[in-house]
């Protein structure tokens, strides 16, 4: 799947997309605790809630005002780096290389060293209750088929694009880079990570701020259902992937 086709774009504007504009419109930047700093831990917080941490907000929030007092225990850090990677991407060009800097900070409680930032030399597959639910590329093709990702957003960078085709642009990226699997651990978080990188490329540093992964942890049941598009790399029926795509427009109406 190319993330620059446009096959999808049609329905998807039927069933959110022409609604983006208005969204945007009413959607509060400031809302409650809107600072720029809160937003991005409260991001790296619900992204790692998403797989499995058990840290909420308001406990990274407090542990944050009073760290003299506690010793960070493993689910911390693994916040406090998604936090730093975040950091960086707010301040540096989407790339693949700078993609692959976060994933070596934000895995580095997740993953040995050799493994931080560097594509996998395994086989993965993703499991559910019920087993192997999903059989990711083979390793050998994964650095191809990220090459061809970061060929497809570079075109997108450099093309004037209206704001709800950024926003199918935007969930189509995070699709894809998920299906690729690219990395041991850490994709779930590298492809949210990813999705709001483009998303404020595009559309601005306010973007950094929406609510997408409050709105993916909410609706986690929803979003890991379409996210299953079939049951390995070469039998994914992206026919299917407009109940993904139209996940990221409904967290501006938080």
């Amino acid at each position: 799947m190319r993330i620059n086709e446009k096959k999808y774009l049609p329905e998807y504007l039927k069933i959110i997309g022409n609604e983006i504009p208005t969204l945007f419109e009413n959607f509060n930047f400031s809302k409650g605790k809107g600072n720029f700093e809160y937003l991005t831990k409260a991001s790296a917080v619900y992204s790692s809630n998403i797989e499995g941490n058990s840290i909420d907000l308001n406990s990274f929030m407090n542990y944050g005002l009073s760290k003299e007092k506690f010793k960070p225990g493993k689910e911390i850090e693994e916040i406090e780096n998604l936090v730093k990677a975040y950091e960086f991407a707010q301040q540096n060009e989407l790339n693949e290389t700078n993609l692959l800097t976060c994933h070596r900070i934000l895995s580095k409680t997740l993953l040995i060293k050799s493994k931080r930032g560097r594509y996998r030399i395994e086989q993965v597959g993703v499991f559910g209750k019920s087993g192997l639910t999903y059989l990711a590329v083979e390793p050998e093709l994964v650095e191809r088929e990220m090459k061809q990702l970061f060929s497809n957003i570079s075109k997108l960078a450099e093309e004037t694009i209206t704001m709800p085709e950024v926003f199918y642009f935007t969930s189509l990226i995070h699709l894809v880079f998920v299906h690729i699997h690219p990395f041991r651990d850490g994709n779930g978080r590298a492809a949210r990570l990813l999705e709001k990188w483009f998303i404020a490329e595009k559309l601005g540093k306010e973007f950094w701020k929406i609510p997408s992964e409050e709105y993916y942890k909410k609706h986690q049941e929803e979003y890991y259902r379409t996210l299953d598009l079939g049951v390995n790399y070469y039998e994914l029926n992206y026919d299917n992937c407009l109940g993904f795509l139209s996940m990221l427009p409904n967290c501006l109406k938080i």
